[in-house]
């Protein structure tokens, strides 16, 4: 008999956090994309280290499944996430990466875990409030000519044969974007910081005041930044100011206890 092998461990983040960070800011790629999406990002946002979070079926994980919906992404990535939510920690996300990131801070409550001292929202609507987008609406040639798009502002030229993995990738997380829309407004306890671009052709920062009906009462605010849609990639300064500015504020308000 062959001897039974373990299957092999689900690596939902590029590297292991280290021990020694105040604080942690786990980063959701949005659509169609890895985690190779903060490749300009820094290493640290104040006392915060970044940890990027890789999606299953993209980059590294490339042959496996898709994730399906973001509930049950959301099931298991709280369980992945568990032994590393020890100390002060936030939840970032642009697009649908927003999403994705609520989903996970909702099961995380729902379980009775460790919930994010600091939930980020950039450029995206709230749950009950959705879905919304041009590119839920696109067919396969528009969503080809994205992903080319993307792939230069990453800083790299499209390759065919990539970009075909990453339409499949894309398609079926429009799938999961289309199909969450939570019917009424669900309370996190944790403090949201919304992100809207000035510039942004997508997603208009006003459309986004509805989650305010998300956090506790005065725990929602709201931030216009410099820049369009894709500017979060380049991590500019004014960006980097409030996740560093909302992370300290977790560190403090967890050595105050």
């Amino acid at each position: 008999m062959t001897p039974r092998q373990n299957p092999p461990k689900k690596k939902w983040l590029l590297r292991t956090p280290s021990a020694d960070a105040p604080a942690r800011l786990f980063c959701f790629p949005y659509s169609g994309v890895g985690a190779s999406l903060y490749s300009r990002w820094p290493a640290r946002v104040g006392p915060a280290e970044v940890c990027r979070i890789q999606l299953p079926g993209r980059e590294n994980r490339v042959r496996e499944e898709h994730f399906g919906t973001y509930e049950a992404l959301a099931d298991e990535l709280a369980q992945a996430l568990l032994p590393h939510l020890d100390r002060p920690f936030g939840f970032f996300g642009h697009c649908g990466g927003a999403l994705a990131a609520f989903a996970t801070a909702h099961r995380l409550a729902e379980l009775g875990m460790p919930v994010p001292d600091q939930l980020f929202v950039s450029s995206q609507v709230a749950p009950h409030e959705g879905p919304y987008g041009r590119y839920l609406t696109m067919d396969e040639t528009e969503l080809r000519k994205e992903l080319e798009r993307l792939t230069r502002l990453m800083g790299a030229e499209p390759v065919p044969d990539l970009i075909d993995l990453g339409l499949g990738v894309m398609t079926a997380d429009l799938r999961a974007n289309r199909a969450y829309r939570t019917t009424e407004p669900i309370v996190l306890p944790t403090r949201i910081r919304l992100l809207g671009w000035r510039d942004d052709q997508e997603v208009d920062p006003e459309l986004m005041t509805g989650w305010a009906a998300c956090a506790p009462a005065g725990q929602c605010e709201r931030k216009v930044l410099p820049g369009d849609h894709h500017a979060f990639l380049r991590a500019p300064g004014p960006l980097v100011d409030e996740l560093t500015e909302g992370m300290a504020a977790a560190v403090a308000a967890a050595a105050s206890h």
